[in-house]
């Protein structure tokens, strides 16, 4: 028998209680990721173009801010972001910016992105901080091991995630700030690469900060995958010329959650709308049994999917 759709009362009832236990079950045992000082980062000139010799120099400038990040976090006693910063630090590593404050900003290229044709942005979701970097950095491994030569991956680290259990994980505060800085980033990136084909890879609430940041972006693909929502009603709602593509995989949680907006005294929680819903409108591609955090997981459906995508050559259905 197939299951009754939830009634908007139930899905309010969820939603309020989901936000209960984000309130009562706080992370405990560890310093907070935005404890740990780290000094500011020199003011960067825009990049302009990605010609080697330039990008060399911006990549010389990341190390230093890494190194300089490492060496405080080191003085302070965090051994383990001291050891991550070391691990970032290494050569062949290369990032267009870098801030250690506050939890930690950063966009590491993987690939040659002075000769790239094509040119993935992920954009993650909560969770995600220097800490916890390996995460984001795994991804776009895999994804460049996917798409071969001629590509770029630019894991864009670029706000403030929201820790997965807690409030702001389920408001859109977080993307509110994070839009702005992501537009800026991918326009500086446009400039330096015209002739390439870039796409925003949009995962969890990373969704809700591309959806926020899209209008007007010179973009080919906004890809929307294990979303919880984005704030809009539908793809057309993101105000982007841009193709609007989700995924949900089969084994993901988020399925669970539900698709409903709920006002609360001085704030409103949920993110509305299914990306994967047909009245949204997006084109939905197949993402097999994806659970929450492995749509980038090597040999994937979901990987092949997001991949074809990015090159260009992806095949979707409409709703």
């Amino acid at each position: 028998m197939a299951s009754r759709p939830w009634s908007s009362r139930a899905r309010r009832a969820l939603l309020a209680s989901l936000v209960t236990a984000s309130v009562a079950l706080p992370v405990s045992g560890a310093a907070r990721p935005a404890a740990v000082p780290a000094p500011a980062p020199a003011a960067l000139a825009p990049l302009g173009t990605a010609e080697s010799s330039v990008l060399e120099a911006r990549y010389a400038a990341g190390r230093e801010e890494i190194r300089a990040a490492r060496d405080m976090a080191a003085r302070h006693g965090d051994r383990r972001r001291a050891a991550a910063l070391t691990a970032m630090a290494r050569p062949g590593r290369t990032f267009l910016m870098f801030d250690g404050r506050d939890g930690g900003r950063s966009a590491e290229v993987f690939g040659d992105l002075s000769r790239a044709r094509r040119v993935a942005v992920l954009v993650p979701g909560a969770g995600v901080d220097l800490d916890h970097y390996w995460r984001l950095r795994r991804d776009a491994d895999a994804l460049l091991d996917e798409l071969g030569s001629g590509s770029a991956v630019i894991a864009w680290l670029g706000y403030r995630t929201p820790a997965t259990l807690g409030p702001s994980s389920l408001t859109a505060g977080r993307a509110g700030e994070a839009a702005p800085r992501l537009r800026a980033f991918v326009r500086e990136l446009g400039g330096a690469v015209p002739a390439a084909r870039v796409s925003l890879l949009c995962h969890s609430y990373g969704s809700v900060v591309c959806a926020r940041a899209a209008s007007g972006l010179e973009v080919a693909d906004v890809v929307l995958y294990g979303s919880p929502g984005t704030g809009a009603g539908n793809a057309a709602g993101l105000r982007t010329r841009a193709t609007v593509r989700a995924g949900l995989g089969g084994d993901d949680w988020i399925a669970l959650v539900p698709h409903t907006v709920l006002p609360l005294p001085f704030v409103t929680v949920g993110f509305g709308a299914d990306p994967t819903a047909p009245e949204f409108g997006a084109e939905v591609f197949d993402a097999g049994d994806a659970g929450h955090s492995d749509y980038l997981r090597p040999g994937s459906v979901s990987l092949r999917s997001i991949a074809g995508i990015v090159a260009g050559t992806a095949g979707a259905r409409h709703g």
